[in-house]
Formats: structure tokens, C-alpha cells, sequence
């Protein structure tokens, strides 16, 4: 939810655009199955654990642990069997650059286009990329409908040292739901083909304005109007008591559409925000969805622990069986938007468009 050692920008710009050529734009899909198959705590462990780690320093959007990340990301999308769906390979490159406030303060910004980032001096253009994967329906009505499932993949960074740590990994922010949106990928790509397609993102820049998103939406790689819903996934790596406990899970702005009630027709272990005032419906990348009109909301398990935006957001303080139960819903969660109705607001529930 809503700085470091580096080497010269320079030469962390041409690597990251080097990647573009690392994961091949082609893949193979796997043997489909009668049923998705189980989320493996393992495999939770695996991800999460290269995401969380300190060699990506926090993934600050536009640094060398972003392009290490998406990489990342790419290669496991690849190794799923997803079709890459950005415009080079897996990537969805994003323009993105330092720029300087009236009051002289740098901020990372998205540009208008990559001629415009061009006229940007070279130490203040960064890399940006979103990571973008398809399983295309198999229904040949329904395919033409899209449900993204997404989280983002960045945090903030090397920062102020706290108790002598200064990464700031964002183990729960957000590399725990990006790891649930490759498993979930990973689960559904072995079962039978979705009726509809399903598109599954991993965005840069939510920590600072929500950039990846904001371009995507700018430049979607399927049309705007065939996305029928959105799943946000957004810190899930801990239990929260007010959900449930243990592999339970809420949903934000539940009230607003028929898609909470739908879980909850399912039983599925997903219930209500219990936390209103906190806005968690406004504070992601599904409020960008939302207002302009698709059903949109985040799976989340956020307790308000003290380690948010914290360096000790970190690999040990995630419950994994936890974790793992509620990527196992999400994938229970995403195959229902993906087979059954499209959810719609309720009478009051969608936000007025921005």
C-alpha cells in the first residue's frame, strides 16, 4: 500500500532494458488437469523468499532490485505457461523519470511517452517495466471477457536505518501478494482452461502514485471495456484476527459489488473489511479500476502491524501456512470470476470517477 547505493544510472538503465531480451516473448503452455491444482507452501516459500530478500534491495521503483525483481517475475510467468501479454515479452515498459517540485524536491513521475522521456537527461530517466502474463479463455463467448488479477511489486527502497537496517524488503508489502498472483497463475494454468481470459500483472510504482497502474490503464494491452473484474492482492502475509485468524482473508469495499457475496456463496474464507475508516479500498491499484466503473477490490489479511513501511517487513515475520491458505482461496476466489457471473456495484457502491 499505498536512496539506496547504486551503481551509475546510466549503466542501470541499459540493464534494465536488457531484460527485455531475457525471457523468450513465447512459451509453452502446460498439460491442463480436470482441477487446478493445490497451492504448495514450498513453492509460496520459494518466491516469496527471492522477492523479500535483501539482494533486491526493497525494490524501489526505477532501481536495480526493481529490474531484478520483474525479472524475476517474467521468468516465473514463463515457467507457468502464460502467454506474455506486454509489448516486449512479458514487459510492459513504462516511462518513468526524476523529476524536481516547485519546492525543489525530487519525485519519481510517469512521463507522457518514451519521445518525452527521451528529452530527459540520462541520470534522470529510469527503468520501469510492468509484468504482464495471459491464460486465454476457452469459451468462446466468455474468452472475450478479461479478469485481471494483479499486485504490485515494488516498495521503497535503501532508506533511514532502523536498529541498524536500512532495506526496506516489504516482505508483506507487496512481495506477498505479488507472489500469490504467480501462484495463483501457477494453480489455474494446470487445471482446465478458464471461460474467460484472465490477465495476471505485476505493477511498478504503487508505493508512489500508483505509475504502473496509471499506464496500464493508459495503454492496456486488451481493451479497457472486456476487463469485467479486478482482484487486487495486497499484503497477505500475516493473519489478521478481525478476519478470522489463520487462512482467512477480507475483502475491501465488500459492500460494494456482488463480488464479496459471491465468495461468500462459495465459502470461501474471505469476509468483510472490518476496518473501514482506514480506507483500504482507496489506498491500491484497484481504485484506479474501480473508478471507471469495473468491480474491483483487494484480497488482503493486513492487521495493522507495526511493520508497515518498516525495514523489519521482512521474510521472518511471515506465516507461510497462513500465507498459503489464503493464495488457495484466491485461486477458488479468481476461478469464480473466471467461470461464473460478472459481478456488478451495488446500488451506491461504485466510486465516482476520478
Amino acid at each position: 500500500m499505498s536512496r539506496t547505493k547504486q551503481r551509475s544510472v546510466e549503466t542501470l538503465a541499459v540493464s534494465a532494458f536488457a531484460i527485455l531480451g531475457i525471457v523468450a516473448c513465447t512459451s509453452t503452455a502446460l498439460p491442463r488437469k480436470a482441477a487446478d491444482a493445490p497451492v504448495a507452501e514450498s513453492r509460496v516459500r520459494a518466491v516469496m523468499s527471492v522477492l523479500a530478500d535483501d539482494s533486491l534491495e526493497g525494490r524501489m521503483t526505477g532501481s536495480r532490485g526493481s529490474v531484478k525483481a520483474a525479472t524475476f517475475i517474467a521468468q516465473q510467468m514463463s515457467a507457468v505457461g502464460l502467454v506474455p501479454a506486454g509489448d516486449s515479452g512479458y514487459f510492459q515498459r513504462v516511462p518513468i523519470a526524476l523529476t524536481r517540485r516547485s519546492n525543489g524536491q525530487e519525485r519519481l513521475a510517469l512521463v507522457t511517452d518514451f519521445v518525452a522521456l527521451d528529452t530527459f537527461p540520462l541520470d534522470h530517466r529510469r527503468p520501469g517495466v510492468n509484468v504482464v502474463g495471459m491464460i486465454r479463455g476457452s469459451d468462446p463467448v466468455m474468452s472475450k471477457e478479461v479478469v485481471l488479477v494483479d499486485a504490485h511489486y515494488d516498495h521503497l527502497g535503501i532508506g533511514r536505518p532502523v536498529n541498524g537496517d536500512s532495506v526496506y524488503n516489504g516482505a508483506d508489502d507487496d512481495a506477498s501478494g505479488t507472489t500469490a498472483v504467480v501462484e495463483i497463475a501457477r494453480s489455474i494454468a494446470a487445471g482446465a482452461p478458464p471461460k474467460r481470459t484472465i490477465l495476471f500483472v505485476a505493477t511498478t510504482g504503487e508505493e508512489v502514485g500508483l505509475l504502473g497502474t496509471r499506464w496500464f490503464i493508459e495503454h492496456p494491452p486488451v481493451p479497457l471495456k472486456t476487463i469485467v473484474s479486478n482482484l487486487e492482492i495486497e499484503m497477505i502475509g500475516r493473519p489478521d484476527s478481525l478476519a478470522g485468524g489463520p487462512g482467512r482473508a477480507w475483502l475491501t469495499g465488500y459492500e460494494r459489488s456482488t463480488m464479496g457475496a459471491m465468495f461468500t456463496a462459495a465459502g470461501l474464507p474471505i469476509v468483510a473489511d472490518a476496518r473501514p475508516t482506514q480506507h483500504f479500498f482507496e489506498r491500491s491499484d484497484n481504485i484506479a479500476y474501480a473508478q471507471m466503473g469495473i468491480p474491483a477490490h483487494t484480497l488482503s489479511t493486513f492487521n495493522l502491524h507495526a511493520d508497515y513501511h518498516r525495514p523489519s517487513d521482512e521474510l521472518s515475520r511471515v506465516d507461510f501456512n497462513h500465507m498459503t491458505r489464503v493464495i488457495q482461496a484466491g485461486v477458488q476466489a479468481v476461478r469464480i470470476l473466471a467461470d461464473g457471473p460478472v459481478p456488478h456495484w451495488n446500488v451506491g457502491g461504485q466510486p465516482a470517477p476520478r
